[in-house]
């Protein structure tokens, strides 16, 4: 089963920018999603990208400020994370889905990484 190890978070003021990196030990699936958990919450659906990367889908409260892109020859992931607020503050995972239809549900993914953690101070 492909591993997923995420990198690049830490901590930014608001207004500030980070690009995330989640990287594959093997060929990946279909579609490939961030998600991310604050304290006391539920993991939430971030972004997708489809194999070719061609087809995209955003959390409406990202659009415009986030952007995710995909590298197959090198299998990784990125989410390019522009004008955080403090409520993007969160651990941020990547993961896995056999689906190309983008879902947004966590129980569609296979696969996920350990998890990146995103401070936004106020």
């Amino acid at each position: 089963q492909v591993q997923l190890v995420e990198s690049g978070g830490g901590l930014v003021q608001a207004g500030g920018s980070l690009r995330l990196s989640c990287a594959a030990s093997g060929r990946t699936s279909s579609t490939m999603g961030w998600f991310r958990q604050a304290p006391g919450k539920e993991r939430e659906f971030v972004a997708a990208i489809s194999w070719s990367g061609g087809s995209t889908s955003y959390l409406d409260s990202v659009k415009g400020r986030f952007t995710i892109s995909r590298d197959n020859a090198k299998n990784t992931v990125f989410l390019e994370m522009n004008s955080l607020k403090p409520e993007d503050t969160a651990v941020y995972y990547c993961a896995t889905s056999p689906y190309s239809w983008l879902p947004r549900s966590p129980s569609q993914y296979v696969a996920w990484g350990q998890g990146t953690q995103v401070t936004v101070s106020s």
